[in-house]
């Protein structure tokens, strides 16, 4: 672990990051919501606090995740942000290892299971294969895939054939908890499923399957996110990951369009609100297309407990569902809230907030515990 910078958020932050290039949760290796107890750093080292700003876990661990469904990943002896060269486990709330260190990656559990890595380098487990494990540590899909994603509505996505996060070169299917294919390996890129469906992308082009396996929509989008609250986010008329230049609306489950396409990004309804990008700036729209909150900030967050974090003129505060602030902008980063508390981060830049030192705040704006390193 490196001392000298702000480590205890790097992964969980890597993961927002993930969720925003991949696609608005379309697939996330193994990304958690925060299980009662957060992350916290002091000198280096990794431990958990409660939400009255506790230390209940010592730091003692060189990187480590949220706590998803009682367990927490947590990585010993390895160096950098990734923890590289080290080993993960999981440990209880109690800080006890209820899975010793083994494993070259560890995501976090979702539905009983977790997707773990032998014999990889990397956080994306280059040279290695990927299978799953249950809360007592067993084996229960050898490691057999080159890329696979957390179990969602029963069913979990991997790829044979080929390379990095997106499977680049490979054919995605979905299996079981068995491990038996439910969906055999045909699609060029797919999602979780959210909601009874799950986008695929067949050439150059994306639709929506049913469980299974059967489309829905057909094909015929340049980019498309995961349902949510009954709308899906869809990209026409772009080019890369980003759908640089195209228009995005969303559709409902049966493919057709609810609210046009006309907004330069979007990201997925949460809270009745769906955030959107019109001219360079952010705001928030309802689900008949109209303008809740103007486009005025330079990021912004889905609304989660209520509130959104949003950036404006370089600093992030909080908003409420009317497009007042609630926290005025004032830190170098921030995430959302999350049983009440969110992460926030001063004297840094960037999404990891380098440099910086990270802290817990209420909804008052309150620092539960003070930013540290």
């Amino acid at each position: 672990m490196i001392k000298t910078k702000p480590v205890f958020l790097l992964m969980p932050c890597l993961f927002v990051f993930l969720s925003v290039l991949i696609g608005c949760s379309r697939q996330q290796p193994g990304i958690a919501q925060r299980d009662t107890l957060f992350l916290i750093s002091l000198n280096g080292k990794v431990g958990y606090i409660d939400k009255a700003g506790k230390l209940v876990v010592n730091p003692q661990f060189d990187v480590a995740n949220n706590f998803s469904e009682g367990l927490a990943g947590v990585c010993v002896g390895g160096k950098d942000i990734f923890c590289e060269g080290g080993k993960w486990g999981y440990i209880d709330k109690a800080g006890k290892y209820v899975i010793n260190p083994q494993f070259d990656v560890a995501w976090d559990f979702s539905e009983g299971l977790a997707v773990v890595c032998i014999g990889a380098k990397g956080i994306f487990c280059e040279g290695g294969k990927w299978g799953y494990i249950d809360k007592a540590g067993n084996l229960v899909v050898n490691p057999q895939f080159d890329v696979a994603y957390n179990f969602s509505e029963g069913l979990a996505g991997v790829c044979v054939g080929g390379k990095g996060i997106f499977c680049e070169g490979g054919k995605v299917g979905y299996i079981d908890k068995a491990g038996k294919y439910v969906i055999n390996s045909q699609f060029d890129g797919a999602g979780r499923f959210s909601e009874g469906l799950a986008g695929v992308k067949i050439g150059d082009k994306w639709g929506y399957i049913d469980k299974a396996g059967k489309l829905v929509v057909n094909p015929q989008f340049d980019e498309a996110y995961n349902f949510s609250e009954g709308l899906a986010g869809v990209c026409v008329g772009g080019k890369d990951i980003f759908c640089e230049g195209g228009k995005w609306g969303y559709i409902d489950k049966a493919g057709k369009y609810v609210i046009n396409p006309q907004f330069d990004g979007v990201y997925n309804f949460s809270e009745g609100l769906g955030v959107v990008k019109i001219g360079g700036k952010w705001g928030y729209i309802d689900k008949a297309g109209k303008l809740v909150v103007n486009p005025q900030f330079d990021v912004a967050y889905n609304f989660s407990e209520g509130l959104a974090g949003v950036k404006f003129s370089d600093k992030w505060g909080f908003i409420d569902k009317a497009g007042k602030y609630v926290i005025n902008p004032q830190f170098d980063c921030a995430y959302n809230f999350s049983e009440g508390l969110a992460v926030v981060c001063v004297g840094g830049k960037g999404i990891f907030c380098e440099g910086g030192k990270r802290g817990f705040i209420d909804k008052a704006g309150k620092y539960v515990w003070n930013p540290t390193n």
